[in-house]
């Protein structure tokens, strides 16, 4: 009888459906080349990704991404690497430059004629990696490789295509020469350089675990040379990745404590905050937000400052953008990063959420305060009110109604409304008493 260890073992042994290791590497040598059909697929595959980053289609986009033949050579830089065979490595890695320089030439033409410029949610996506997009390549390659091995290869390998998504940044990357942003450019093609190396480890694990015969040399002086050549080539791979892997990882738990921060200080004692950029890279890292209404005291900003170590926020500085022209300027510059152009509609629900804050008071507040001055009063209802007295202006005034078991003193009255008048910071406002 097994026992559970061996069960488990035998659950999980990759060798088991596994196809004959020379027709695989067959496959993988035949599926390098990028001549003739393989290159005509791969210029109308870029195409079709390119239109569907510019009109923003999901659909049309996951498309080109399954008919593109982009994966063959870096399965194979894979398998060169763990076979210790030179020439697939060297075939694999200049197949993979043709394929990429092509696929930029083609994108770049693309999006240099077409009179639709607009920076679509797609293709803004695809300008940065994260750390989801190296776990993705990691083992999106991993279940690719693992497919490529296997006698059914069944229905993984497409899937693979459009997880590990690597068309769309090499798109993003000619929009950026063909408009000459290249923070478009170089962002995109760091997205793209971090997938392509992901799936080629993650290949590389693979044909090592399944124990690929490695390629014999003519003599033993040659063999140690490829193998020097292949190791160093392996370190200069990985350890970059490594190192830019933790980069990724704390830059998100970096953003993930700033929503945190901005949450507590802010959003939850109903600060607006309509502006806000961060800086990983600066020494030390930026936060810079800007306020609908709010504004802070130097103070205030210094406390703040001091409070960003509570959310493990070292190395962190706060800039608070209360300069009216320079926020405008900055959320203007921010939009035109994020949208070519900024509709009517963004200016109107802009100026609706400014006149809203103007127009509201934090009632619940405000009475716990005023109970402490005045006991009798029981509740309260404060907001702006628009009144026309017989003058061509219009004029709005806070107006407060507050119910309690009976109409406060004249003298405490104007006790309430001058206290009111310099909490609210307001030169005129009305009070009335709602009767029981």
């Amino acid at each position: 009888m097994q026992s559970p260890i061996r069960k488990l073992f035998a659950y999980i042994n990759l060798n088991k459906g596994e196809e004959d290791k020379t027709k695989v590497l067959e496959n993988v040598r035949t599926n390098i080349s990028f001549r003739g059909s393989n290159l005509w697929i791969l210029a109308c595959a870029i195409v079709v990704a390119s239109v569907g980053l510019n009109v923003n289609s999901t659909a049309v986009i996951i498309g080109a991404m399954l008919i593109s033949p982009l994966m063959g050579p870096i399965v194979g830089a894979g398998f060169g690497l763990g076979t210790y065979d030179f020439d697939l490595l060297k075939r694999s890695l200049k197949n993979l430059v043709i394929a990429t320089i092509v696929s930029l030439l083609v994108s770049t033409v693309y999006f240099y004629i077409s009179p639709f410029k607009e920076a679509q949610p797609e293709l803004l996506s695809r300008t940065s990696p994260n750390i989801y997009d190296i776990l993705i390549a990691f083992f999106g390659g991993i279940v690719g490789a693992v497919a490529i091995t296997r006698v059914e290869k069944g229905n993984p390998i497409p899937g693979v295509a459009i997880a590990t998504a690597l068309m769309p940044p090499l798109c993003t990357a000619g929009y950026g020469l063909a408009t000459g942003s290249f923070k478009f450019f170089f962002g995109a093609m760091y997205l793209y350089s971090i997938n392509c190396i992901f799936i080629c480890i993650s290949t590389f694990l693979i044909v090592k675990y399944l124990a690929y015969p490695t390629k014999k040399q003519l003599d033993e002086p040659t063999q140690k040379k490829v193998k020097y050549y292949i190791s160093t080539l392996l370190t200069i791979f990985i350890l970059p990745s490594i190192y830019f892997a933790y980069l990724l990882f704390e830059e998100k738990k970096f953003e993930q404590q700033i929503a945190v921060f901005t949450e507590r200080e802010f959003t939850e004692k109903g600060i607006t905050i309509v502006y806000q950029k961060t800086q990983f890279n600066k020494n030390p890292k930026i936060v810079e937000l800007g306020f609908l209404s709010k504004r802070f005291s130097d103070s205030e900003i210094k406390d703040l400052n001091k409070s960003l170590k509570n959310y493990e926020l070292s190395n962190t500085k706060l800039i608070v953008k209360q300069d009216t022209i320079d926020l405008k300027s900055d959320i203007l510059n921010e939009i035109k990063f994020n949208k070519s152009t900024i509709s009517q509609k963004d200016v109107t629900i802009l100026n609706l959420k400014k006149q809203l804050a103007a127009n509201q008071y934090n009632n619940k507040e405000l009475l716990a305060e005023m109970k402490i001055l005045f006991p009798n009063i029981e509740n309260i209802s404060i907001s702006n009110h628009t009144f026309n007295k017989n003058t061509d202006s219009l004029k709005t005034v806070p107006v407060l109604v507050y119910k309690s078991k009976s109409q406060l003193e004249s003298a405490e009255e104007n006790k309430l409304m001058q206290w009111l008048k310099q909490r609210l910071d307001k030169k005129r406002l009305e009070i009335y008493h709602q009767n029981q």
